[in-house]
């Protein structure tokens, strides 16, 4: 339970990325218009997600120090969360299709999500101090 409380940004966000994955989506004409819309929201759902990782990281821990299991965290869960995803909407839907380039776009999110959350928001949770969970 503690865990639930020390992280529940990042999965309430996982959640919603979780159901926006596989429901069905109505098309809207006027979105289909703008260029690698789809890949646009995967970008920034993925970032936030990985974002989320960092909020509640830097919110339960004192010493905020960077390590290798707080890189991984950050890093592989979205990517993973991504994956796994996309081969569900592939194989287990039939209103959806998983596609490499909605992974691509996962993981290109996940990674330029790592420089604001390793510093920006770092640098923000020493001057705001979070509240601990």
């Amino acid at each position: 339970m503690k865990a639930f409380k020390n992280y529940f940004w990042t999965i309430l966000l996982s959640f919603v990325v979780i159901t926006l994955s596989i429901i069905p989506i109505p098309e809207v004409p006027p979105l289909e218009d703008i260029p690698l819309f789809d890949k646009w929201v995967h970008f920034l759902m993925y970032g936030a997600v990985a974002c989320c990782v960092w909020y509640d990281y830097y919110r339960n821990r004192a010493d905020r120090k960077i390590t290798l299991r707080t890189i991984l965290c950050t890093v592989v869960y979205p990517i993973l969360l991504g994956g796994i995803l996309e081969l569900w909407q592939r194989y287990l839907t039939t209103c959806r299709s998983g596609e490499w380039l909605d992974f691509i776009a996962d993981s290109i999110g996940t990674f330029l999500a790592f420089p604001i959350g390793a510093f920006i928001i770092r640098y923000f949770a020493k001057k705001v101090n979070f509240p601990k969970a």
